[in-house]
């Protein structure tokens, strides 16, 4: 025998039936923020490594760190690798987790310090560094990214748990902005001149030389110093090797040297262009400048005297002044 159809809402025995579930919506997925940190060419090695295999990088700090976030150790096929993201107490351990990952070509992620796994490995300076390590095989973009660091071109590169690209893409969690390293262009004659390009250069920045004089070019020798032929009166001028990221400098006693040279400088995008000289010095520079047909707003931009140090008669204490000066300027470069 057929029943009869229930009424609509109740159940066999007469009582309401139980509403049906509401769909359950899933929850949006929140992609990991992002972290976004500028660093220089010299952070990312690259063009140290003819064919680079794997890259490894700070992903994050936890307490003091040795190395920013952004620095990178860059791995070679063969197991040999440039860079450094410790003061040397876990770089062979990252070397060897490195192999592993361009056997496998799978990224890896490690903890050293606070919280790591790796308890006989410990940093010096407290606190943790969380590590990837990640293959470059494939990488897209990737030997753009290396020709634009060498033609000292700014460059971005995003990072995510297991692949990195020069374009942004979902799940990245750490952006890179690669600036040029600072580059130094000084102009000069006697021992302020040496001493500077010597300290720019053994602390491994580009530096060009020009001077008038032979003897200032031998002492300061050719360790990593390139010469910069010096532009005489009247003769054609060559373009000066600035960008935004090069520093300018003049260590002259003799101040009629400088006009012209000052005059090309300021023409430039360089961040950073001063002359040695006391506030005297530097009143009558500006006035011969202005007579070249220097504007005010240029004039605004030339340092002198230059140094953090107000006064010095001391040539390595003049180059150190300057060189803290400089460097402390390059922070604020985007």
């Amino acid at each position: 025998m057929r029943l009869p159809p229930l009424p609509d809402g109740q159940n066999a025995a007469g009582a309401p039936a139980p509403a049906a579930p509401a769909p359950v919506t899933p929850a949006p997925v929140t992609p990991a923020p992002v972290t976004h940190v500028t660093i220089r060419a010299s952070d990312l090695p690259l063009e140290k490594i003819e064919a680079p295999q794997a890259l490894a990088l700070i992903r994050r700090t936890i307490g003091p760190a040795y190395r920013p976030v952004g620095a990178a150790m860059v791995f070679a096929v063969d197991g040999g690798f440039t860079g450094n993201l410790s003061s040397g107490c876990i770089d062979a351990d990252i070397a060897l987790h490195a192999r592993k990952v361009i056997a496998s070509g799978t990224a890896l992620d490690l903890r050293y310090g606070d919280g790591s796994p790796f308890r006989d490995l410990e940093l010096p300076c407290g606190g943790g560094l969380d590590i990837r390590i990640l293959p470059l095989t494939g990488a897209q973009g990737f030997e753009a990214l290396r020709r634009r660091i060498l033609a000292r071109e700014p460059a971005d590169l995003w990072v995510g748990p297991d692949r990195l690209s020069t374009r942004a893409f979902r799940g990245a969690d750490l952006h890179l902005r690669i600036n040029p390293d600072i580059r130094f262009v000084t102009f000069g004659k006697g021992p302020e001149a040496v001493a500077f390009a010597r300290m720019t250069a053994g602390a491994g920045y580009e530096t060009f030389l020009s001077s008038p004089d032979e003897e200032t070019l031998a002492l300061a020798g050719r360790d990593g110093i390139r010469n910069l032929p010096f532009p005489h009166h009247g003769a054609r001028r060559a373009d000066l090797p600035t960008d935004r990221h090069t520093a300018v400098t003049l260590f002259f006693h003799d101040h009629d040297l400088e006009p012209e040279i000052l005059a090309q400088a300021l023409r430039t995008e360089a961040f950073y262009i001063g002359a040695q000289g006391s506030r005297r010095t530097a009143e009558r520079r500006a006035e011969r400048l202005h007579a070249l047909g220097v504007d005010a707003a240029a004039l605004q931009r030339l340092r002198g005297p230059m140094g953090i140090i107000p006064s010095t008669r001391d040539a390595r204490t003049l180059a150190a002044s300057v060189l803290t000066e400089i460097l402390a300027e390059s922070l604020a470069i985007d």
